[in-house]
């Protein structure tokens, strides 16, 4: 796929490609060292670590996720990143997917930070710094592979459930494999995708279930349509003349209106059939726009438990630093 056709077809995740490798440039313009660059230059440039993270400089949650530590680290994360944002993102939509990815990056990093934290309380651990899309990548892995579960297609595709669990598996065993691979962002960035990922998927069955639904019964629809006749009686042609110039006396219209009673039936039935389409219709549209909300709302919730989460292992680290002095 070119980057046109993958402009047109995911372009936060175009975007998301553009950012990454477009700071890591700017890194090294600036001296920052390409393989191997140091921590002080990391954090310069945004990485996540504890005292500054969990203390004033939050922002280092969402910063962290475009940074990367050296070469193969961009690359690797930016491999993942197109192939499966080119499949999630058209799945779930621009704006979900971006939100999709963000808090899973937040949620990576705030674990990250959790795990650290009581590590350092419990005299196992240090203070260190991790950056990386990795947690957001997961996040959007997990997510796939909840739509692969609910077989959730994209431009009529369903996902390959066993390839999804593989190319996961690989991240996470590498993660555990090798050192100094933030493992809690990863499976943080995972857990977050996969929340959010079942109100997408509940959502998206609740609203085909209504659809399904509420598809006109072609028996029905014909019923409902169905011309009505008036029928007179038709023992001569004399009689017949004679009972139609009754009725059109009789009604108040001039023999020569245009007006015809299989066209007044007609309007009357139409009329009434099409008022009760739109009273049937109300019902399913009001429920489908809820269960259109229903991501948007679970997002506002997991934004709402990050704050709250942030600020609980920030105000612990206050009261030990209060302790300590």
């Amino acid at each position: 796929m070119t980057i046109q056709q993958l402009l047109k077809t995911a372009p936060v995740t175009t975007l998301l490609l553009i950012s990454f490798i477009g700071l890591f440039i700017m890194q090294v313009l600036t001296g920052v060292d390409a393989n191997n660059p140091s921590t002080e230059a990391l954090l310069k440039w945004g990485a996540n670590a504890l005292p500054f993270t969990m203390g004033d400089e939050p922002w280092r949650l969402v910063s962290s996720a475009f940074l990367h530590i050296g070469l193969m680290h961009l690359l690797f994360n930016g491999f993942a990143m197109y192939f499966f944002g080119q499949i999630a993102e058209p799945m779930f939509g621009s704006a979900k997917f971006l939100a999709l990815f963000l808090l899973a990056a937040i949620g990576g990093n705030l674990l990250n930070n959790y795990v650290t934290w009581h590590s350092i309380l419990e005299g196992t651990g240090q203070p260190g710094l991790s950056a990386g899309a990795s947690g957001g990548i997961m996040g959007i892995g997990a997510a796939l592979l909840i739509a692969a579960l609910f077989k959730i297609s994209v431009n009529g595709m369903v996902l390959n459930l066993k390839s999804l669990i593989f190319i996961m598996g690989i991240n996470l065993v590498y993660g555990f494999a090798v050192p100094g691979i933030d493992n809690a962002g990863h499976i943080g960035g995972a857990v977050t995708g996969l929340v959010i990922a079942l109100a997408f998927a509940v959502a998206y069955r609740q609203r085909m279930t209504i659809a399904l639904q509420n598809m006109p019964n072609p028996a029905t629809y014909k019923d409902r349509y169905q011309t009505t006749y008036i029928n007179f009686p038709a023992s001569s042609d004399t009689e017949s003349s004679a009972n139609n110039e009754h009725f059109n006396n009789d009604v108040g219209f001039d023999n020569n209106s245009s007006f015809h009673p299989d066209s007044a039936v007609n309007s009357h039935v139409n009329t009434h059939a099409n008022h009760s389409h739109v009273s049937e219709q109300k019902t399913p549209t009001k429920s489908i726009l809820i269960w259109q909300l229903l991501p948007w709302l679970v997002m506002l919730l997991i934004s709402i438990g990050f704050v709250w989460w942030w600020q609980d292992i920030h105000d612990q680290i206050l009261q030990v630093l209060k302790t300590i002095e």
